[in-house]
């Protein structure tokens, strides 16, 4: 996300709003929420969640094992990522020490079967905690893209106007087809 403004001299320069929006309330209600999902799925996979796959077929309580062990794994990815952008944030680390450490974290390789047989067995309780890790996911990834693959765009551009300004599309819209 990117804006155009004028300096001093009447010369156009390009204003960036992802570093502004990754310390920003938006911020913060996203890492509020990334982390209150991770501990309410904590509760259910230990509680309830435990109680429910008991009850399963052999097919979906399979399905059930399969689900939990994805959805943890992700929840854990995206609550890395949270803490190191929170880390950036708040000056304990670098943009570029936290992204050496982000290329650690995979966001992009994380999936559920959210359909067929198996999955309308699941509990509602667990199908829903996976859809909102996923959409959580979703938002985590647009923000990491306009932060990141945006830095790097700039970087690998600065002598070349019209290189920056395809980076720029491409970060906007990504590659297409």
């Amino acid at each position: 996300m990117t804006d155009e403004t004028t300096n001093r001299n009447g010369t156009p320069e390009t204003v960036h709003f992802a570093p502004r929006l990754a310390t920003s309330d938006t911020f913060q209600s996203l890492f509020q929420e990334g982390m209150a999902l991770v501990e309410e799925t904590a509760v259910y996979l230990d509680g309830s969640g435990r109680s429910e796959s008991k009850s399963l077929e052999r097919p979906a309580s399979l399905a059930y094992a399969t689900e939990s062990m994805r959805l943890t794994t992700r929840l854990m990815q995206l609550a890395s990522w949270l803490l190191l952008q929170r880390a950036v944030n708040e000056g304990e680390m670098s943009t570029e020490q936290a992204g050496t450490e982000k290329n650690k974290v995979r966001l992009d390789k994380l999936s559920s079967a959210t359909g067929g047989p198996s999955w309308e067995e699941l509990p509602d309780s667990l199908k829903e905690l996976i859809n909102r890790s996923i959409r959580l996911q979703e938002r985590v990834v647009h923000l990491d893209q306009m932060l990141y693959d945006n830095a790097e765009a700039l970087t690998d551009s600065n002598d070349n106007p019209v290189a920056a300004q395809l980076n720029q599309l491409h970060a906007a819209f990504g590659a297409a087809g």
